[in-house]
């Protein structure tokens, strides 16, 4: 019995096995037919040309005495062009998926007000349509309205056709369940506030998936970043017994070190979880934004202008000595203006987040006084902007300033959420204000909009605390690294300018000891550059990860850039003093 259960259980392992592949081929397929290309087209013009592309390079190796290091590389670049062009329409569908995740709950939101007005359902979905910041989502909508207006179906026919053809089971399930409900006959604005809590529970196991994945690519890159470490340690110190050139072993191992941190830093990149805190807009420019220009141009011209005077220094143009510091210590001062920018949107990003922790506070309290007065927001406001919204306070007189002016409304609020520059506080603002000039309940839209930001807050707050871990671990290994790169770097400059006579008649040293071979000053020059590809990669990698203003990846980037040009600094000297006594 235990050997047909065993056998059973093999047998059950397989076939889940063929059905994933099966599945994956199904996938694949079904991509083809949603390409905008079509399907013979796109294997005439893209597939079969890779093929050959392949061939070629097979053949090219086969012909060809070409030197080892590129026997594999060839082939492989051929076989990657195939696998890439074969696989682009499986790709191209899983980015539309994941965009359409990414902003549905935006989008339901946003119809959930919508429906609360009084405009007809297709109505809904018509103006849903024209928002072109939903991306694939909007595209749904207008072609469900297409179905309607053209092909004279049924809103509910027409939700069921394009569940079967979205990407997403997240939102072929909801366009289903819709179908279903309008033709049971119940309101569309009675679904989808039902639905408001569901798929809020939904995008919230989807953000928090992405944040466990992001921990564990941590581990993956702790663990890959060592490993090249050791082999920079290892292609730095072995020539001095193997006899090899240094210098190449070196740039091979930094060339890897370098391609690893871009496949993590890009694998990072499609990992996080797409939540925008910025807000900018296009028609105007703020002072938050000229202060953030200001402080880029002056961090930027005075980090040329020390990285000129560096330059100068080290070709003894000037009355100062090359070596009056250590090597490493000239990378890291041209750095150090960048700091402006960096602490400038540093402060303006705080302030955004502190104006999206008010908002929830403010959006709630003007539906509940609008629904309780039953008079116009402009009064509701001049009442308001007495009270402690925090950042936000400021922002809130404006607005009731502006709205007493007689200002168009929507102008007046385009302001207010220019001068916030929080993405939650744009869309949200503009959802409140399209559910109000159609007559919607205040005091439901303010209550809708507040708890569904609510939730995104708290997911930000998990996201900030993983942004935390990982600057721990960049700051950590970054330390690691560099001292374990300059510790051999430093043992091999001190062996090499020791100044021992080999030329023993018994026993030839210099047959086991290749001092020779090195180039201390360039291998030098190539570790400092190492240690500058990793502040630019990891502060990005940070920026990435934690969804704020690429300026304010500036700070980690000093930062890193100085902590490892001074560890590797110290080194250096540590090893010096310690074998030269």
């Amino acid at each position: 019995m235990a050997a047909e259960a065993e056998t059973e259980g093999v047998e059950a392992e397989g076939s889940v096995r063929d059905i994933d592949w099966g599945e994956f081929v199904d996938s694949v397929v079904d991509s083809y037919r949603a390409m905008p290309m079509p399907t013979f087209k796109y294997i005439a013009f893209i597939v079969v040309p890779s093929v050959l592309f392949l061939l070629t390079c097979v053949v090219t190796v086969v012909v060809l005495d070409l030197p080892t290091f590129l026997v594999f590389p060839i082939p492989m670049l051929g076989l990657l062009a195939l696998v890439a062009a074969v696989l682009y329409p499986k790709i191209r569908q899983d980015q539309r998926r994941t965009r359409m995740e990414n902003r549905f709950h935006l989008f339901i939101t946003h119809m959930t007000v919508l429906s609360t007005t009084n405009i007809d359902r297709v109505e809904v979905f018509r103006r849903i349509g024209a928002e072109e910041e939903y991306g694939p989502l909007a595209e749904e909508a207008r072609r469900i309205v297409q179905l309607i207006d053209a092909w004279n179906q049924s809103l509910d026919d027409a939700c069921r056709m394009r569940a079967n053809r979205v990407p997403s089971d997240l939102v072929a399930d909801f366009l289903d369940r819709l179908a279903y409900t309008i033709n049971s006959g119940e309101s569309l604005e009675s679904y989808l506030v039902s639905e408001q809590e569901a798929i809020i529970r939904n995008y919230a196991t989807t953000y928090e998936g992405q944040l466990e994945n992001i921990e564990v690519m941590k581990d993956l890159y702790l663990s890959m970043v060592l490993s090249v470490t050791f082999a920079l340690v290892f292609a730095t110190v072995l020539p001095i017994l193997s006899g090899t050139d240094p210098t190449m072993t070196v740039s091979a191992v930094v060339v890897l070190y370098t391609f690893i941190q871009v496949g993590f830093l890009y694998t990072m990149y499609t990992l996080a979880p797409s939540d925008p805190l910025w807000y900018f807009p296009e028609d105007r420019t703020t002072s938050a934004e000229w202060r953030l220009r200001i402080a880029t141009a002056i961090g930027g011209g005075l980090a040329v202008v020390l990285a000129l005077v560096v330059v100068a220094i080290q070709m003894e143009w000037t009355p100062l000595a090359a070596d009056v510091l250590p090597l490493p210590m000239y990378a890291a001062v041209p750095t150090t203006p960048l700091l402006i920018p960096g602490l400038v949107a540093h402060a303006e990003e705080e302030r955004v987040k502190d104006r999206d922790d008010a908002f929830t506070s403010f959006i709630r309290a003007l539906g509940s006084s609008e629904t309780a007065r039953q008079t116009t927001t402009t009064r509701v406001l001049q009442s308001l902007r007495d009270k402690n919204f925090g950042p936000l306070t400021g922002l809130v007189d404006d607005l009731y300033k502006r709205l007493n002016l007689r200002l168009d409304a929507a102008r007046a609020w385009r302001h207010f959420t220019a001068d916030a520059h929080s993405y939650l506080i744009q869309k949200f603002s503009e959802m409140y204000l399209i559910g109000r000039q159609m007559g919607g309940a205040p005091k439901h839209l303010g209550e809708l909009i507040s708890e569904n930001m609510s939730e995104v807050l708290q997911l930000r707050q998990k996201r900030s605390q993983s942004a935390s871990t990982l600057v721990g671990v960049l700051y950590g290994i970054t330390a690691a690294a560099t001292f374990a790169f300059f510790i051999g770097l430093g043992i091999v400059d001190v062996i090499s300018g020791l100044g021992l006579d080999f030329s023993n008649p018994a026993f030839d040293v210099g047959t086991i000891i290749n001092t020779e071979v090195y180039d201390i000053q360039l291998i030098q020059y190539l570790l400092v550059l190492t240690l500058i590809i990793n502040g630019v990669l990891s502060s990005l990698m940070v920026r990435v990860v934690d969804g704020g203003h690429k300026v304010n990846a500036y700070i980690h980037f000093v930062v890193l850039t100085w902590v490892s040009c001074a560890i590797g600094s110290l080194t250096l000297g540590l090893v010096e003093s310690l074998l030269s006594v």
